[in-house]
């Protein structure tokens, strides 16, 4: 049996390694050929692939799921089975059987060689044993413990960032109101032993990128894993939450572990902005003494910021810009509030009649055309715009050079790849502007108007 899995590619697409395709072939027998592309690196030309494996398996998020839908009714046609999984199909079970021929809802380990057999009796998505008919689920969450090591042969591509990810945890117990991770992971913390994370880091190269949502969302266990790691001597990179970063002695032990960058989800700058969307560990008074404790341990930070949440007003944008400029935030990401589904926000914001499309995600063109809902204190225009502006303004000549800190000596990925990463930003900052521009331009018009 031939099974082919395939990533989406969308407008963000990172070039990261996905590591969910690694655990799928850890999971599939030897005697099933296994096959892998990357839509982003390679991309599907619908109308003129020609193959039609036995089974394929798509992974389906929010802003890929128009994508996926495509290539699964295209290879639907050619005869091929077709299974969609991931965060946005885990959400919506029964959009994405409309697409395919069985859906995997949550985690894939342990579930995917029921799939194999089923594919192979062909009775794919008609096991008796489903939760549900269609939908291959876990009945509670799986263990983390024993996992079959990634099996990473399928994606050695020179394009992806040369990082091999992964992944020590899964849960997140923060009540964010926009966050689809508990819709997925579940809202307790599961831990893979130590033993076995240290394990797998001693079979992969020297540079890491942790998976994790929260790397170090579990002190005990997180500085017991990163204790272990010293003596690996690897360079790693990593996304954290502020909760526990106040804490010099966490910061310490993750330096010397190798930490070199953190993406941090910051938010916002605004006390009451940050306490509303239900991130209260986050303490914007703390922000610029957390950053300076990070420098100077050589840890780099790539701040994350959402805008359009309920408490912005216009002068959410600038604000932000300076704190990024002022604090010499390494680089940063500046996102338009976006309802995800699954999510409180986008089960609230369709309740109060403020979504402006509701299943914004089928749209080919939806990663151009938000915000996709009414904010409370701003037009839409106004978000738009004053987005817009902070792009440009935090990618700008001058913000960059007066971001880059001298004092920073010791991190690599600030005095290597500052330079090269921020002037890459700035290009695709114009470019992603300009095309989203016009295309929330041509949508505008025909979408609800809410008094615009």
């Amino acid at each position: 049996m031939h099974v082919h899995l395939i990533a989406p590619s969308n407008e963000d697409s990172t070039y990261i390694k996905p590591l969910w395709v690694g655990s799928l072939a850890a999971h599939t027998p030897d005697d099933v050929e296994l096959t892998f592309r990357d839509d982003g690196i390679s991309p599907i030309d619908l109308d003129k692939e020609s193959d039609a494996p036995d089974l394929v398996g798509i992974s389906v998020s929010s802003k890929t799921a128009a994508r996926a839908y495509a290539i699964a009714d295209a290879y639907r046609k050619r005869g091929s089975r077709v299974i969609l999984g991931g965060i946005h199909v885990t959400a919506l079970p029964e959009e994405g059987l409309a697409h395919a021929d069985a859906v995997l809802s949550g985690e894939a380990e342990w579930l995917w060689e029921k799939v194999l057999e089923d594919a192979k009796a062909g009775k794919l998505g008609r096991s008796t044993s489903l939760l549900s008919r269609g939908i291959y689920k876990h009945k509670e969450w799986p263990s983390l413990e024993g996992l079959p090591r990634p099996r990473r042969h399928l994606t050695t591509s020179k394009m992806y960032v040369p990082f091999d990810v992964v992944q020590t945890t899964r849960g997140c117990p923060f009540p964010c109101e926009f966050c689809s991770v508990s819709t997925y992971n579940g809202t307790t913390f599961r831990f893979r032993p130590v033993r076995e994370v240290i394990a797998e880091l001693e079979t992969v190269g020297p540079r890491v990128l942790f998976g994790d949502d929260n790397v170090m969302i579990h002190t005990k266990y997180s500085r017991e894993l990163f204790e272990a790691m010293v003596p690996l001597n690897k360079h790693w990179v990593a996304q954290a939450s502020l909760a526990a970063l106040h804490r010099v002695e966490n910061v310490e032990v993750m330096a010397r572990a190798g930490c070199k960058a953190l993406f941090i989800g910051f938010e916002s700058v605004d006390v009451e902005t940050v306490r509303a969307s239900g991130k209260k560990q986050n303490k914007p008074s703390k922000y610029r003494e957390i950053v300076r404790t990070l420098a100077d341990h050589g840890i780099a930070v790539w701040g994350s910021f959402v805008f359009g949440l309920d408490e912005d007003t216009g002068a959410a944008f600038d604000r932000t810009v300076e704190f990024c400029i002022d604090a010499k935030i390494t680089m940063a990401l500046f996102a338009l509030l976006t309802p995800y589904p699954g999510t409180r926000l986008y089960k609230r914001l369709k309740e109060e009649g403020r979504l402006t499309r509701d299943a914004w995600w089928l749209s080919q063109d939806h990663d151009t055309g938000a915000p996709f809902y009414q904010p409370k204190q701003l037009t839409r225009d106004e978000l738009r715009s004053g987005w817009v502006r902070a792009w440009r303004n935090m990618y700008s000549y001058p913000s960059i050079m007066k971001r880059y800190d001298f004092a920073l000596d010791h991190s690599w990925v600030q005095n290597v790849a500052y330079w090269p990463l921020n002037l890459l930003m700035h290009q695709l900052a114009e470019r992603k502007i300009a095309k989203g521009d016009r295309s929330f331009r041509k949508h505008r018009a025909i979408e609800l108007p809410f008094g615009l």
